[in-house]
Formats: structure tokens, C-alpha cells, sequence
């Protein structure tokens, strides 16, 4: 699988941000997609996954700003991100993770930069 994000950008403070991950190829049916995040000199984080199931998840300090859903007909997930704060300015990474075998396989977008700045 291969994942292609798009949506990055430079935005203000209290701004929004959607960012778009779209997977080419089929999926295996049971899966997780979801979001990191990597701000310069950290690690990368968890940000929100959302499973083929609906299940979602976020990390304790995004909820309420961030939102994470998908279109299974499209093998696209998103992230729609407001009330945006510097400290949010990252390199955020997409994935996909399948279930198919003893192994899971992650597949991972290439990045998309976020910058919240006045």
C-alpha cells in the first residue's frame, strides 16, 4: 500500500487544517489508519487512528481539537485539526496498518509539514 498525504500548510493560531491521506491499492479489510506527529528535535507522537471497525482513538491532549474519519470507499483518511497552537507546528505522517498475518504491516505516508505561526 502506498499512502499519499496532502492538506499540509502554513497556518495562524486558532486556524484549521485538514489533512488528506490517500491509500493506492487495496487495503486488506481489517486495518488501522491514523496520524503522527513529528515537531522538530522530538520524537514522533501519537496523534489519532481510527480502525476499520470505526474505532478511534486520540491522544489525551488533542481531543476536542483534532478529528480523524475515513472513507473506506476511497481508502482515504483525515484529519481535520482546529484551534491550532505553535506547539502543534509538526511534521505529520500517516499510516496504515493491516492485520493479516502473525505480522502486523505498516505502510506510512511521506510527511506533510504543518507550521501554525502569526
Amino acid at each position: 500500500v502506498q499512502l499519499q498525504a496532502s492538506g499540509g500548510g502554513l497556518v495562524q493560531p486558532g486556524g484549521s487544517l485538514r489533512l488528506s491521506c490517500a491509500a493506492s491499492g487495496s487495503i486488506f479489510s481489517n486495518n488501522v489508519m491514523g496520524w503522527y506527529r513529528q515537531a522538530p528535535g522530538k520524537l514522533r507522537e501519537f496523534v489519532a487512528a481510527v480502525s476499520s471497525g470505526g474505532t478511534i482513538t486520540y491522544a489525551d491532549s488533542l481531543k476536542g481539537r483534532f478529528t480523524i474519519s475515513r472513507d473506506n470507499a476511497k481508502n482515504t483518511e483525515y484529519l481535520q485539526m482546529n484551534s491550532l497552537k505553535p506547539d502543534d507546528t509538526a511534521v505529520y505522517y500517516c499510516h496504515a496498518t493491516e492485520f493479516k498475518g502473525a505480522t502486523p504491516l505498516t505502510s506510512w505516508g511521506q510527511g506533510s509539514q504543518v507550521t501554525v505561526s502569526s
